[in-house]
C-alpha cells in the first residue's frame, strides 16, 4: 500500500494544525507505517480509505493524531544524559534544596514513559532518606499517557536499554508484560500537554527533559517552545535537550555549559538565583 499525495497532503495539514508537528514531504512512508495498523485494525482497504474516513470520524481522528505523534523511545536512551543528571544536576541540587528536600522534574514528549520511569530508577537509587521527588510526564498522545499510566511493557520494549538489574528490582511479570513497580508509580504523574499550545497551569521545574521533540517542529515554534519552558524551569534548574538539538540561536535567555559530550542548557546568569520548587499536585498535573 502507498498513501497518495492528496492524502498525504491532508494528513499532514491536520497534524501540524493540531499539534505543530511536520511532516515534510519525503516522510510519506512513515505517515503510511503509522497509519497502516489503524487502517486494518478500522477494517479499510488500504491508508487513503483511512484518511477519507478520518474527516467524518472523531475516534479515528484522535487515534489517527496520536500515532502520528509518537515518537521514538527507550530506557536510558543514549545514556550519558542520565549520566549527567546523576554525576551533576543532582548533586548540585541536593545543595540548592537541602531546605526543602524535594525535587520537581519534567518528562516533555513523554511517549509511553520509559524515559520517566529511567529518572524515576535514578531518583530512587540516589536520593538521600527523607528526600522526595515528583516527575511529570506529558504528552499530545492521550494514548501514551495511558500506557504511562499503566507502565507495563512488552519483551521487545524492556530489551531496549534496561539494565538486568533494574529489571529484576523494579519490574514484575503480568502474563506477557512486565509492570513498573508501585513505588515508580507514585512517584509519576500524567497530563495532557501540546507543546505548540499554551501550557496550562504548571509548577516550577528543577529539571526539565525535553529532548528528541523539538526536532519536528519549525524554528518559530522551537523559541516560543523554549520561552515558555524557560517560565517553568527553576532559575537554576537544568533543561537537557537531545544531542541534535540546541538553545543557540533560538534564545538568548539560556546559557549552554558542556559536561562531556552533552550540552546542559541553563537560565541566562542575570537570571539565574537559588529557589526552591513547589511540589506537584493531583490538581496541576490531572494524575
Amino acid at each position: 500500500m502507498t498513501i497518495s499525495a492528496p492524502a498525504f497532503e491532508y494528513v499532514s495539514t491536520l497534524v501540524r494544525r493540531e499539534t505543530a508537528v511536520i511532516y515534510d514531504l519525503g516522510k510519506e512512508y512513515l505517515a503510511e507505517a503509522r497509519l497502516l495498523p489503524l487502517a486494518r485494525e478500522a477494517g479499510c482497504a488500504d491508508v487513503d480509505a483511512y484518511v477519507a474516513r478520518l474527516r467524518t470520524d472523531p475516534t479515528e481522528h484522535r487515534r489517527a493524531v496520536d500515532a502520528l505523534t509518537i515518537n521514538e523511545t527507550s530506557w536510558f536512551r543514549d545514556n550519558a544524559p542520565y549520566q549527567v543528571f546523576t554525576g551533576q544536576m543532582l548533586p548540585a541540587l541536593l545543595t540548592a534544596r537541602a531546605t526543602t528536600r524535594h525535587l520537581s522534574l519534567w518528562s516533555a514528549a513523554c511517549s509511553s514513559g520509559q524515559e520517566a520511569y529511567s529518572l524515576a530508577m535514578l531518583l530512587d537509587q540516589h536520593l538521600p532518606a527523607g528526600w522526595t521527588a515528583e516527575i511529570l510526564a506529558t504528552d499530545v498522545s492521550t494514548a501514551m499517557l495511558d500506557r504511562v499510566r499503566a507502565g507495563r511493557y512488552g519483551q521487545v520494549e524492556m530489551n531496549r536499554g534496561l539494565p538486568a538489574t533494574s529489571l529484576v528490582r523494579y519490574f514484575s511479570r503480568v502474563g506477557s508484560e512486565w509492570e513498573v513497580s508501585d513505588d515508580l508509580k507514585r512517584m509519576v504523574r500524567t497530563q495532557h500537554l501540546n507543546l505548540a499550545a499554551p501550557f496550562p497551569p504548571l509548577p516550577t521545574f528543577d529539571v526539565v527533559f525535553l529532548r528528541n521533540v523539538l526536532i519536528y517542529f519549525d524554528l518559530p515554534t522551537k523559541r516560543d517552545i523554549l520561552r515558555r519552558v524557560r517560565d517553568r524551569i527553576a532559575p537554576d534548574g537544568y533543561l537537557l535537550l537531545g544531542s541534535s538539538e540546541t538553545t543557540l540561536d533560538m534564545d538568548e535567555h539560556w546559557t549552554r555549559e558542556l559536561s562531556g559530550r552533552v550540552q546542559v542548557h541553563r537560565p541566562a546568569v542575570a537570571e539565574r538565583v537559588t529557589t526552591t520548587s513547589p511540589r506537584l499536585t493531583a490538581a496541576t498535573t490531572g494524575a
